[in-house]
């Protein structure tokens, strides 16, 4: 169980100092070594970024990681790089109708650049807003179109597996679809019937947090509450719910960390547009305090799920029913071991969860009103948050070596399918990085450091005064 230390933001400016300076020559190494044409980077093998074609989901996150490290340093060789290469590179990822990822992709770039001009942080002519613009509505349209209805407005934006298959990740990717909306747009479909995209966003959130995530109501012999299905399986000739399945954890009735990471974080980003929302806009689904109960009902289960099944300092296994973690003792009672020759840590998922804690424990403390067990869960969350970032700032997480292109060490893609690189005499893999977990601390590195400044609030649909 994670023991949270007592910590400020202001506490952790030497750790935000090491990792934008490590940031910094990352960027530039991946840039020299996967130019443009090349696939998209995915993990390292022996410290060097290597594609894995499967969906190219990791290329707005190449490109994004600059435009994190210019918004946190103000260096503009990376405003540059980073606005340079979205240009030239991911028009492709707008249209793209074969996948759910455009969260991923392009909120991390497009996103990224109309969030700095919109805050007045970079110089940009009305065309170049509109281009950015123009973007995120096309994106979050084309995601929204991925639709498989289970009743009325009742369904769930299906993976790339196909239309019976709903996937737990979605829903962090989900902030496409919500920026398209507060823009303005809306999906035309058949006989010019326009598809309110906030339709679709409320119900992807109700499915995925009726059907991946567990409370405890007894749904099957392993239902714990805050547990994590990583995939829904549905039939498609009467949109019935069929069973749970996993991509990428160990089994379907078992918790994939990163899997659970998504919904956190998917959760407590989605708490803060909610609130965001003009009140008009929620009265379809309840009004604002209904969809708040929802997402807060998802997002405290897997929270508290993730404090009690990850070690002392945040960095969770891969797996929370791995096999081989019954071999390593107390394991939940010390910090994780990213060495042990039994399972591997998942350092992506700590930084993918450590945000949502932080966003969740904010959420809570501003919205306690005179609930103190809100305001204390609330704080409990954010120092288990920040406890988190620090342990991902040690060098044990943190790789400061320029012969090293990842940031951070010790990230999983794919355990089952055994994608991930093992070191000679090793049993299990370790030392290296993924696309992903590199930006994801650099976005949680940008959370802490925007807290410690008391900065502009950092949201993915624009910087909150």
């Amino acid at each position: 169980m994670i023991s949270p230390a007592k910590l400020k933001p202001t506490d952790l400016g030497p750790e935000l100092e090491r990792l934008w300076a490590a940031s910094a020559g990352k960027i530039r190494s991946i840039e020299r070594t996967c130019p443009p044409g090349s696939n998209a980077p995915v993990f390292t093998v022996k410290g060097r970024y290597t594609a894995r074609g499967w969906t190219e989901w990791t290329q707005g996150f190449q490109y994004g990681a600059a435009l994190l490290q210019f918004d946190a340093t103000g260096d503009e060789e990376f405003l540059e790089l980073g606005r340079l290469r979205t240009v030239e590179r991911m028009a492709s990822h707008l249209t793209h109708t074969g996948v759910h990822d455009h969260g991923f992709n392009n909120v991390s770039t497009y996103g990224n650049l109309l969030r700095l001009a919109d805050a007045g942080r970079i110089a940009a002519s009305d065309w170049e807003r509109e281009y950015y613009t123009l973007a995120l509505k096309v994106s979050g349209a084309v995601q929204a179109m991925r639709w498989t209805a289970l009743g009325p407005d009742q369904g769930y934006i299906y993976s790339f597996n196909g239309p019976h298959s709903l996937f737990a990740d979605t829903i962090r990717s989900l902030r496409a679809l919500a920026w398209s909306h507060q823009l303005g747009h809306t999906l035309m479909g058949e006989n010019d019937r326009r598809i309110p995209l906030l339709e679709r966003w409320h119900g992807h959130i109700a499915s995925t947090l009726k059907f991946n995530v567990y409370y405890g109501k007894g749904r099957d012999t392993y239902d714990l509450p805050g547990r994590v299905a990583h995939e829904s399986i549905f039939n498609l000739n009467d949109g019935a719910y069929r069973c749970p399945s996993s991509q990428q954890g160990f089994s379907p009735f078992t918790t994939w960390t990163r899997g659970l990471a998504w919904v956190l974080l998917g959760c407590a980003e989605q708490l803060e547009f909610n609130a965001a929302l003009p009140a008009a806009d929620l009265k379809p689904f309840g009004g604002r305090r209904a969809v708040m109960q929802l997402l807060l009902k998802g997002a405290c289960a897997t929270a508290n799920f993730y404090l009690e099944q990850t070690p002392t300092d945040g960095i969770p296994y891969w797996d929370t029913g791995a096999p081989g973690l019954a071999r390593l003792g107390d394991y939940l009672d010390r910090p994780a071991d990213p060495f042990n020759p039994e399972e591997p840590v998942d350092s992506s998922a700590a930084a993918i969860s450590a945000q949502g804690l932080l966003r969740l424990g904010r959420f809570l403390i501003n919205n306690a009103g005179q609930d103190r067990a809100a305001a204390r869960l609330g704080r409990k969350y954010l120092q288990a948050g920040l406890t988190t970032f620090k342990t991902l700032c040690s060098p044990t997480y943190l790789s400061t070596s320029p012969r090293h292109q990842g940031l951070l060490l010790h990230g999983v893609y794919h355990r089952p399918n055994g994608w991930d690189y093992v070191p000679p005499r090793r049993k299990v893999p370790c030392g290296e990085a993924c696309m992903w977990g590199d930006y994801h601390l650099r976005e949680l590195a940008l959370w802490v450091q925007r807290a410690a400044e008391q900065g502009p609030y950092y949201t993915f649909f624009g910087d909150q005064s």
